[in-house]
Order: C-alpha cells, then structure tokens, then sequence
C-alpha cells in the first residue's frame, strides 16, 4: 500500500479550546434549563401540562436529528457544520431568552435542538479527525470526555447563580458569549484535513426513518412518565419507534451511501461503548434528577448552594478522566478503565441509597460524589475515544453522533423508567405508612425519600450491568493507533487492527 505521511495540525491544541467551550454549552444545556424552569413557568404563565415541553421540545428535536447532524458533518465538512451549528444555537437561545410567551420559548428549545444536532456530532469528529498522535489523542479526548461527564453538574450550578441573582432568560443568553468566542476561534485555528470529507450522497429514507423512530422512541418515554408505560398512546409510541429504526436497519442495509454505515455499528468494541454509554447515562441522568430535588426540598438547600453542592463530583470526573483515564489510556485495554470506572461510580451511588431526612452532606453525600465522579470520568474518558478510534474519516462524523445518541436516548429512558419507580415507590411508601405518620409533612417527605432511593437502587444495578457489557464486549487493546483501522470498514475484522493512512 502507498504511504504518506499524515499532517499534523500546529494549532490543533487552541482548536481544542474551541471545540471543548461548543461543548460544553451544548451539555451544559441539558441541565442549565431545568433550575430555571419554575422562574420561566411563573413568568410566562406557562400551564402545568404544557410545562415538560420545555425539556422535551429540546431532547426531541436534539435527538431525533443527531444521526442526520453527524452525516451531514461528513458531507459538509465538519467545520463548516460546527459554526453553522454555532450560529443556529446562539441565534435560538436568543429567542428563548426574549421569549414573550409559551410557544415563542418552545419554539426556541426545538431550535436549540436542532442545531444542537449539528453541533454535538461535529465538535467531536473534529478531534477524532485532528488529533491522531496515541498520547495526544489521550489528552484531548480527556478534556473532552470531563467536559461530557461533568458539564451536566456544571449546568446545575451555573443554573442555580443565574436564576437567583439575574434573571431565568440568563440561562439561555448565557450561550451567545460562548458560541461567538467559539465561532470566532474555530474560524482562525481549526484546519480540518481535507481528505475526510465524504463526497456520497445524502440518504433521504434513512433520514426520514432515523429521525421520525429516534424521536417517536424518545417520546414515548416521555410519554411513559407522565402517562404509564401501559397507556394507550406510550405503547403506540413504542411500537412505532420499533417499526421505524427496524426499517431503517434493512433501509441501511441495501442502499450504497447509508445514513448509519451498518460497519460503524457493528464493529465489537463500539457496539460496546455505545451500550454500556447509554447505560451509564441512565443511571446519572436519574441521580441528577432526584438528588436535585432531595437538596431542595427535603434539605432546604436554595438553588445556588445545590448546584456548588455537585462540585465535588464535576472534580472527581475532571480528575478521573484527564489524570487516570488519559493516563493510563496508552497502557491498559479500554475495557480495564471503563469496566472498574463504571464499578467505582456505581459504589458511589450504592451510598446514595443511604440516604434519609438528616443525612449529613460531608459525611455521605460527598464521598458519594467523589466516587461517582471519579469512576465516571476514568470510564468515559477511553469511552469517548474508542467511539470514533478507528473509524474511517469519512465516517467520522456519525460515529460521533452515535455516541451522542446513545447518551440523549439514555438520558430520556432514565428520566422517564427511575422517575417512574420513584413516583410507584413513593404513592406505595405513603400508603402504607399513614397511619403511623407523626405529621403529614413528615410522612410526604420520608415517602418522597424511600421513592428516590428505591429509584437510586435501580441505578446502582444498571451502572454494574454497564461496567459488565464494556468488560465483556470490548476487547481493543490500549489505543496505540491513531489513524484509521479496518474495523470500520467493510469486511473488517471483528477487532481493529492498524493500518496506515493514505
């Protein structure tokens, strides 16, 4: 095979900044809304019923169109992708934060979405395609991978100091100084190799099929918590979602450019992360959730001393990924970071289930935090790399969007299946212990407790099913490869193995 040498990017460690500030708004979004959600509601007079489609106008939008954002990154160019996405982002969240009325704010979210779906996939193929270097590659995707793990608690604290000291519409105007420092970085410092671009056509039925299955999927979990798994239109959804990304498979399979390459997928090692990801999230997703409302409701913790009361865990991952998983990356196989990464966080949430009316901050919740964040961040440090390591280039970007879809559906199915058992476990608590109540009071929040670390057992039990998938399902060795491998391609090798750049 003719070789050439591969170019290395001078200024690819100040595009780094660039693409980790996109970022970290995108994720920062996921969480930044909902403390300031009751502010907006009161504000805007925003009805109980129409009050989800805040958070889900967002999650549908973003999730539905993720794949189709990540293709697009390869058609366009991932650059080009990234400041449109930018652009678009900024441009919405300014509308939210002027918002006037109900639909004006939702509609803003389903714009942030969408360009959120541009932007998410195409930040992340960005590194894939500039840095190459095994040692580098390590550092990089560590900053990243903290930036992922992390940026959800950042949002909860970021959230809480806006809300109470500006106003909720700084939650959304707070995304245009990042996108025009972004924006105007990117355009001076990020050189994206040219012969990564992917010069096919654009698969319109596997769009149409990927985006309408993903967001009738999303959806109708959605539409599990707030109506019952058994409802008439939840089992409607589902079905729907099924039937849709199952043609969407046999679609991918047949026709020549396919929106999801089937070899991206079926590669072991990125099935596996893509799994044990999507786990993950689901168990974090929900503790974010409830511990948010045990600090506020039962605690009586204001909204600021609840977001800095997450710092510890956003440490613990910054720490996790950028001084053990970036670390030890070139060292050990993937699978012995994420598998003990996810055991250690799930040791954190095992405390958690400990928790009652008086429990003391320093005395559990820290060390929990502490554990959680510290596991997480050595696990989806090497997650993150291995999603797009030997991917061909022009691939690059739906590999990405993959492992942002993993975690958007993740998120969704564990808001809707842990508040779910919350809520059961909850109604199920203050029945039987009525009677025997000293005060009403007292019994909703002891009841509100026993529903949240009833939901938080759940959660410990998913984190051990994903340390155990990535375990047994990744089987790359530590990552001493940069370039692409033949596990993407078609015809590859089960595992990857190294070939030269062309």
């Amino acid at each position: 095979m003719p070789e050439t040498a591969q170019y290395v990017d001078p200024r690819r460690w100040k595009a780094l900044i660039f693409i980790a500030l996109a970022q970290l708004m995108v994720v920062l979004d996921a969480t930044i809304v909902n403390i300031a959600l009751p502010s907006a509601q009161a504000d805007l007079g925003i009805s109980d019923g129409n009050r989800q489609w805040v958070i889900t106008a967002y999650a549908l939008a973003f999730g539905g169109l993720l794949l189709f954002g990540g293709r697009i990154a390869d058609l366009w160019g991932r650059k080009q992708t990234f400041l449109v996405g930018l652009v678009g982002f900024a441009a919405a969240s300014a509308i939210g934060g002027a918002a006037v009325n109900t639909g004006m704010l939702l509609g803003a979210r389903a714009l942030q979405g969408v360009f959120g779906a541009l932007l998410a996939p195409s930040a992340l193929s960005l590194l894939a395609v500039m840095f190459t270097d095994p040692k580098e590659r390590a550092k990089a995707f560590g900053v990243f991978g903290a930036i992922a793990g992390g940026g959800g608690a950042v949002g909860l604290i970021l959230g809480g100091v806006l809300t109470e000291y500006l106003d909720w519409r700084w939650t959304f105007f707070v995304n245009i100084p990042f996108a025009i420092i972004a924006a105007v970085g990117a355009i001076a410092v990020i050189r994206e190799p040219v012969e990564s671009h992917n010069s096919s056509r654009l698969d319109i039925p596997g769009v149409l099929l990927a985006s309408t299955g993903l967001v009738a999927l999303v959806y109708g979990f959605t539409r599990a918590e707030s109506d019952g798994w058994s409802a008439g239109p939840t089992v409607g959804l589902f079905v729907a979602a099924a039937v849709l990304l199952i043609a969407f498979l046999i679609v991918e399979s047949r026709v020549k450019a396919p929106l999801l390459p089937l070899r991206v997928v079926a590669n072991r090692n990125r099935g596996g992360v893509y799994a044990s990801l999507g786990l993950a999230i689901i168990g974090m997703f929900g503790l974010f959730l409830f511990l948010t409302y045990y600090m506020q409701v039962v605690k009586g913790y204001s909204p600021v001393r609840t977001g800095f009361a997450f710092l510890p865990m956003v440490a613990g991952m910054i720490t996790g990924s950028t001084q053990i998983g970036a670390r030890l990356m070139t060292r050990v196989p993937a699978r012995l970071l994420m598998g003990p990464g996810f055991l250690v966080a799930s040791v954190g949430m095992l405390l958690l289930t400990q928790i009652d009316l008086d429990t003391s901050y320093p005395a559990l919740i820290l060390p929990a935090f502490l554990l959680l964040g510290l596991g997480m961040g050595t696990a989806f440090m090497p997650a993150m790399s291995l999603a797009t390591h030997g991917v061909e280039p022009r691939d690059a970007g739906v590999a990405s969007a993959m492992v942002n879809t993993s975690q958007q559906v993740g998120g969704a199915i564990g808001t809707a299946l842990l508040n779910t058992i919350a809520a059961s476990a909850t109604t199920e608590y203050a029945k039987s212990h009525a009677a025997a109540a000293s005060s009403r009071k007292a019994l909703e929040l002891q009841s509100m407790v026993h529903g949240y670390t009833s939901a938080i057992w759940w959660a410990v039990g998913i984190l051990v099913l994903a340390a155990v998938i990535a375990i047994t399902m990744v089987k790359a060795g530590q990552q001493e490869n940069g370039g692409a491998v033949a596990g993407s391609g078609d015809g590859a090798a089960e595992d990857a193995i190294p070939v030269m750049v062309h």
